[in-house]
């Protein structure tokens, strides 16, 4: 067993992980294909590299690189004003609104909030799923709007919103599943035909994706395919149970439903490794892969966001290209540095799996460090304990997150879902703060132009202080 198998396995057994595929690619040759565990624990049937899993938010970057065509094409330019290819999108922020482009929903700076859109997408699957009666995991009610199906609902729901947006298009980051529904609506305008064929014929064809699909049924009778499973607090803890039913939006596909292998993952790095080729097929140009990790938004102090990824510029002597993606039943990681030959995936079929730690594990192993190794490492920062009193409060987000700061004699504490975690500043206004023997994560709390706190910049999400607009309450 590799240093890394037996730090997966452990990962596996202290998250109660059914399944995982770990994969690592160097120079476009698979090096390590690793299927730990089980893809259905009735069947006792194993992973693959060619397993069928969820990719999530993944998903994101397909969407860019299909823009990128289009823009390569002629039929479009990033820059151009959404309202050109979509002129129903609409706010109550009319004028602000007229501004944003496509690039800006590319790199989640439009300026809308997080919206509870995405539940009412995926309303019909959630009804009829009994696993959200087991064990219902949101606080959005999904009976209060009727079923988002189309573009043209979705547009409708947005511009219905009594919401504001954040700011100046390009100047606030927040992470927008709605955007990207966006984008999916401006392919389907632009190219005339519907998103999932023009993400098929130009993207995963070519690129050689055998087994990538929007639905299952469109795999026919494959039947490597695994089994979702999620969790529920029982008596004695964690309880992990089967959950099958996938999840979809018709509206909202753009933004986190595509299935996919970890073999076919790795040819699908093989784009941002290369500048553009699969093979030799090329996808994309070099300049279109140079745009899509441009920076366009900082997230944390040595991270910024592209198009549809994540982007670390000096990292260990490369470039880290990274996006990850979460629903019921998934939790996936893919990243690339293309200056070393590393394309790295993880596929899992639990939710809430530590996709990220055995990401990092992962790369680690790649580039012949420590499996345990620090991808950052964050620098003490000295507040006073006066200071610290301006974060404290609740905050929201129109998806239904939710997270409570308080202060105790140790510093800054953070209430989620049901746990508390401690807040170690590392920056003006920033902190990070460690889930279980995870890796530390970063969050960073927003001034309003008075300098007092209004919002909080957690899981990439803007989640707006309560005393500012109970409204979300």
């Amino acid at each position: 067993m590799t240093q890394l198998e037996a730090f997966a396995g452990k990962l596996m057994e202290d998250a109660k992980l059914p399944g995982a595929f770990i994969g690592i690619a160097k120079d476009g040759e698979m090096q390590y294909a690793g299927g730990l565990g089980l893809r259905d624990l009735e069947q006792q049937a194993e992973v693959t590299e060619d397993t069928v899993f969820g990719i999530g938010s993944i998903t994101k970057s397909f969407t860019c690189v299909g823009i990128m065509q289009l823009q390569e094409a002629g039929k479009l330019s990033v820059h151009d004003a959404v309202v050109t290819y979509l002129p129903e999108f609409r706010t109550k922020d009319e004028e602000r609104t007229k501004r944003i482009t496509i690039a800006h929903l590319m790199s989640h700076t439009s300026g809308l909030p997080s919206l509870p859109t995405l539940y009412y997408a995926m309303r019909r699957s959630m009804e009829i799923d009994p696993a959200v009666k087991e064990n219902p995991n949101n606080s959005v009610d999904l009976t209060a709007h009727e079923p988002i199906d189309t573009y043209e609902q979705l547009m409708a729901f947005i511009a219905s919103l009594d919401v504001e947006l954040l700011g100046e298009p390009g100047t606030e980051f927040s992470y927008s599943n709605d955007g990207y529904a966006l984008l999916g609506a401006i392919i389907e305008r632009v190219s005339g035909q519907t998103y999932e064929s023009y993400i098929q014929e130009h993207i995963l064809e070519p690129a050689g994706m055998k087994h990538t699909v929007f639905l299952i049924e469109d795999l026919g009778d494959y039947d490597n395919i695994t089994t979702l499973y999620t969790s529920k607090k029982g008596e004695e803890g964690k309880e992990v149970f089967a959950a099958p039913l996938w999840w979809d939006a018709p509206s909202m596909r753009a933004a986190g439903f595509i299935k996919s292998t970890g073999r076919d993952m790795l040819a699908y790095g093989e784009i941002f490794r290369t500048g553009g080729l699969v093979g030799e097929r090329r996808i994309l140009s070099e300049d279109s892969v140079r745009q899509m990790i441009g920076n366009y938004a900082g997230l944390e102090p040595t991270r910024h966001y592209g198009y549809g990824f994540m982007v670390t510029p000096d990292f260990r002597g490369g470039t880290l290209i990274e996006h990850g993606g979460a629903i019921k039943g998934v939790a996936a990681q893919l990243c690339i540095v293309p200056e070393q030959g590393i394309t790295c995936v993880i596929l899992t079929n639990l939710d809430g799996s530590p996709s990220t730690e055995l990401l990092a594990a992962t790369l680690n192993t790649a580039q012949a460090l420590p499996v345990e190794e620090p991808i950052v490492l964050y620098p003490d920062y000295p507040v006073s304990a006066d200071a610290l009193n301006e974060f404290i409060g609740e905050y929201k987000s129109g998806e239904g997150e939710k997270v409570q700061v308080s202060l105790n004699e140790a510093g800054l504490e953070m209430q989620l879902q049901g746990m508390t975690f401690s807040l170690r500043p590392v920056k003006e206004d920033s902190f990070v703060f460690k889930m279980g023997t995870g890796l530390e994560k970063y969050i960073r709390f927003i001034r309003a132009e008075t300098g007092d706190v209004s919002r909080v910049s957690f899981h990439f999400r803007q989640l707006i202080k309560q005393s500012d607009q109970d409204q979300l309450a």
